[in-house]
């Protein structure tokens, strides 16, 4: 990886963002973005004060959904980053965005103006802006690339996916680099009233700061959240022979299903754990080197033992319990198709900076979650390897392994 980019609840950059969740803060505070005095659960993580005309032409702009938006801006950070120029080896770039919901507040809006205005009041741009494919369409259309262009709408894996997808894309020699990421704008009022509707989502109206606690005894649902993330995936020579600076390499791939149901995980896990073990045979790693786990850890009841249980089935009980897990979902809120996404970024810098991000909000105990979750404060500690979970409605599981290099470049500053 050459190049991060990232708009989250607790930051607009990736610096800013890796600050806020070493600091243990959370995004979460009352909804700004519409009346919520309604629903059930009035509170979310949402992108906070984002010049979107920094990254995307006013004009552009209006033909674009929120989720867009925030893709464009992570995209054209990871760019600069990168120190890319895309236009030279165009056909050699791709892209590979995923999402759960795309436009949903593109969609919800035109529904609106049908019912209240009628068909003529539609928006003509309501079908481009509601796409799911549209967040990775234009990417390409706005950075120029004319390698593999890919869509993933898997739920919560979306964008670990779409990051399988670019890492393929390079073995099978398709593309030297790709635009891997995801993004998600849900914080609408059919979307929150929906997930609300599931019993999904934390009440805790009354202090949103400590509503997303995962792997806690007392989580009670997990927090919509909005965000983006992208990273330049770059095949390993041709970013030496530029010159590129290298935060991490990925080296690991796994998937599985579940078949078993809409929205509940695996009961015994043995599914998602094959989808663990797959990658770490991808990458040729040994559980042992395992340093790290960023889990997927949503803060829900059933979601955060069963991916306990995962992970003793995965590592080995031993193994498991000698590893350090944590799930930044606790500052951050649950970006759905963007997680993966968002945790893979802090999953490289953990990696690259010897620093373990905290899991905030741990404050009592539940015997069904007994690893090691990092709690509430930050760990100095180097690793060499380290996963990312990633886990979907409808069974799909997806876990990445990514690898320290020796060689890379360490100047940037190390934050702690």
């Amino acid at each position: 990886m050459t190049g991060l980019g990232m708009v989250s609840p607790i930051g607009n950059s990736v610096e800013e963002s890796w600050r806020a969740l070493l600091e243990g803060r959370s995004g979460a505070a009352p909804i700004s973005r519409f009346d919520a005095a309604g629903l059930a659960t009035r509170f979310a993580c949402e992108v906070k004060d984002l010049d979107v005309g920094e990254f995307v032409d006013h004009k552009a702009a209006r033909r674009m959904d929120r989720c867009t938006h925030l893709v464009l801006a992570a995209a054209r950070q990871a760019e600069s980053d990168s120190g890319l120029e895309v236009a030279p080896n165009a056909e050699s770039v791709g892209a590979a965005i995923g999402t759960a919901l795309g436009g949903v507040g593109s969609f919800e809006e035109c529904v609106i103006q049908l019912t209240r205005r009628g068909p003529a009041r539609v928006s003509p741009f309501s079908i481009v802006q509601t796409l799911p494919n549209l967040a990775a369409g234009w990417v390409s259309i706005e950075l120029g690339t004319r390698g593999p262009l890919l869509t993933e709408s898997t739920a919560c894996a979306a964008s670990s996916m779409a990051l399988g997808d670019g890492l393929d894309s390079i073995r099978l020699g398709r593309a030297d680099v790709m635009f891997c990421g995801g993004t998600e704008a849900p914080v609408t009022a059919a979307a929150v009233a929906s997930f609300g509707a599931m019993r999904a989502l934390s009440p805790r109206n009354d202090d949103p700061a400590t509503a997303s606690r995962p792997f806690d005894g007392a989580r009670d649902g997990f927090v919509m959240a909005e965000g983006a993330g992208v990273v330049v995936l770059e095949e390993l020579e041709h970013a030496r022979a530029r010159g590129a600076h290298i935060y991490a390499e990925l080296i690991g791939y796994g998937v599985s299903s579940d078949a078993n149901h809409v929205s509940d995980p695996d009961p015994v896990g043995l599914n998602p754990a094959r989808a663990l073990r797959m990658a770490l045979t991808d990458a040729g790693v040994n559980v042992a080197e395992v340093g790290y786990v960023n889990a997927h850890g949503t803060s829900t009841p059933a979601g955060d033992a069963a991916e306990t249980r995962v992970l003793k089935l995965a590592l080995g009980e031993e193994k498991a319990y000698a590893t350090p897990v944590s799930s930044t979902k606790g500052a951050t809120g649950h970006t759905l198709g963007a997680s993966g996404a968002l945790e893979a970024i802090f999953t490289v810098l953990a990696l690259h900076r010897g620093v373990l991000p905290p899991t905030i909000n741990q404050t009592s105990a539940d015997p069904a979650c007994d690893l090691d979750y990092i709690a509430n404060t930050a760990r100095e500690e180097q690793v060499e390897v380290a996963i990312s979970n990633s886990f979907g409605f409808g069974g799909h599981n997806t876990a990445l392994v990514f690898r320290r290099l020796a060689e890379a470049d360490k100047t940037s500053s190390q934050l702690s």
